[in-house]
């Protein structure tokens, strides 16, 4: 088993146990692109989605850096119109540095607690 699947594995089964009655925010990022929903476990539906894939971000013509912040501003707006606030961060097999970090503060800075 590689690597990578092994700290999705670990991340995902230590984030069970702190969470309680709260959404999921999953990320997935592919080299150009980022893109991550809110599911609800229970239910086992997504919520709320946002990409970098949408034609309104396609179309700028941005870094990939700003790329996250934009899909976290997109995300966070569409969680506040399904009166969204309490989420936990699921990173995946992702490190928590360069745009998860700053797609991270993003969510943070538009009101959603994590």
């Amino acid at each position: 088993m590689n690597n990578k699947i092994k700290r999705k594995i670990r991340n995902r089964n230590k984030l069970k146990k702190v969470n309680v009655n709260r959404l999921r925010v999953s990320v997935s990022k592919s080299l150009k692109n980022l893109s991550a929903q809110i599911i609800d476990d229970k239910q086992r539906k997504t919520l709320v989605s946002a990409s970098s894939v949408e034609k309104d971000i396609k179309l700028k013509k941005v870094k990939k850096i700003d790329k996250s912040t934009l899909v976290g501003e997109i995300l966070a707006k569409r969680a506040k119109d399904k009166n969204i606030v309490e989420v936990y961060f699921d990173r995946g097999e992702y490190r928590y540095h360069g745009r998860l970090k700053i797609f991270a503060e993003t969510l943070r800075k538009n009101g959603l607690k994590f």
